[in-house]
């Protein structure tokens, strides 16, 4: 698949940072860990989080367990993290 994406720079992942509550920088992804009342809501949340990642096709690591669910962004296309994570992220929180 083509692409037009770019790696963004350390500078540059701090300032979307800044634009979205609870997120992090780990590693060369960034990660939030949403919690929930029940096990359930969480494996209700992970499916939402999936539908949205295939509809953007871009497709996050997501970790489940007791009342929490990780959610991990980068790009492969460009080795690091893009526009793109920031995109689906934002659209994650929205959900919450």
């Amino acid at each position: 698949m083509a692409t037009n994406l770019v790696r963004l720079s350390s500078e540059e992942i701090q300032e979307g940072l800044k634009t979205l509550e609870q997120w992090n920088l780990v590693g060369d992804e960034i990660a939030r860990t949403f919690t929930f009342a029940t096990y359930k809501d969480g494996l209700v949340f992970a499916s939402v989080v999936g539908h949205l990642a295939d509809r953007a096709d871009h497709h996050p690591t997501i970790v489940i367990g007791y009342q929490k669910v990780t959610v991990s962004l980068n790009t492969h296309d460009v080795s690091g993290i893009s526009v793109k994570d920031f995109d689906l992220a934002h659209q994650i929180n929205d959900l919450s």
